[in-house]
């Protein structure tokens, strides 16, 4: 599949925002370690702004972003949501509310729970009508949106989001499942090139291969995050260089993209 980059966003500890971030990546700029930023979307109507969870925030502001960057409208665009585990921390709080002796669990916090939440709040924040998939696919779901969005461009010919995030599990949890550091990255794909394409992304599955290695300009806390397994096709977009990058998928096989600006 041929697909084209139109914008990315970016939100991590010490990456907040694409253009911070890309820099980073390139080399241009050394990584200097703050705190998650906890954004909120100014897309997002008041009330879902106060109902909504830090997950959903976090969603639909590297969205929001990618959209902002990409000269294209809500209304022409499908998305695909990825994370490994949706929200964790809603999770542990409806554990929580069940082992206790009142067991009432909250409506807000339980539709904060359904795995396409996200989605359903960035639908009610742009109004768009397009399809949307919600997946996952363990530590390969950044790989695994990858492939849907550019499969969805290809053959629907229309422009695809991918919005891929994970914030770290609270305890009990953490113990079984240890990501260190929350990440959330957007890409706008289309299947035609236009003025504003950042890059040219060949993508086929390798059946064997090994992955490209993580930037080792970020911190090894991003390496526990599955969509820190993208960052070697963040780290290629923000070079704008010539480059071939494997992501790990599932089975041993592998994502590989030929980037060219």
């Amino acid at each position: 599949m041929r697909i084209f980059v139109q914008s990315v966003g970016l939100v991590g500890a010490g990456l907040a925002g694409w253009k911070a971030g890309r820099l980073v990546l390139g080399g241009l700029a050394p990584y200097r370690s703050e705190p998650m930023p906890r954004p909120i979307p100014d897309i997002l109507p008041p009330t879902e702004r106060r109902r909504s969870s830090e997950a959903v925030r976090l969603a639909v502001a590297v969205a929001q972003e990618a959209m902002d960057g990409g000269g294209i409208h809500t209304d022409y665009v499908a998305t695909v949501f990825t994370s490994s585990e949706g929200d964790g921390a809603v999770t542990h709080k409806i554990c929580e509310v069940l082992a206790s002796p009142e067991r009432d669990l909250s409506p807000t916090l339980f539709h904060n729970s359904v795995y396409n939440a996200p989605a359903g709040y960035w639908s009610i924040a742009t109004g768009s009508r397009l399809p949307s998939t919600s997946l996952c696919a363990w530590n390969f779901s950044f790989a695994a949106g990858l492939l849907e969005a550019a499969s969805q461009a290809t053959v629907e010919q229309q422009p695809v989001l991918l919005i891929a995030f994970e914030l770290p599990l609270p305890a009990p949890l953490y113990a079984v499942r240890p990501v260190e550091q929350g990440l959330a990255a957007a890409l706008l794909l289309t299947p035609q090139e236009t003025s504003a394409s950042l890059m040219r992304c060949d993508i086929r599955i390798d059946q064997e291969g090994s992955a490209s290695p993580l930037p080792p300009m970020v911190p090894k806390a991003f390496h526990s995050n599955p969509v820190g397994r993208g960052l070697p096709l963040l780290q290629a977009l923000a070079l704008q260089t010539s480059q071939t990058v494997s992501l790990e998928y599932i089975g041993g096989s592998c994502i590989v993209v030929e980037c060219q600006p």
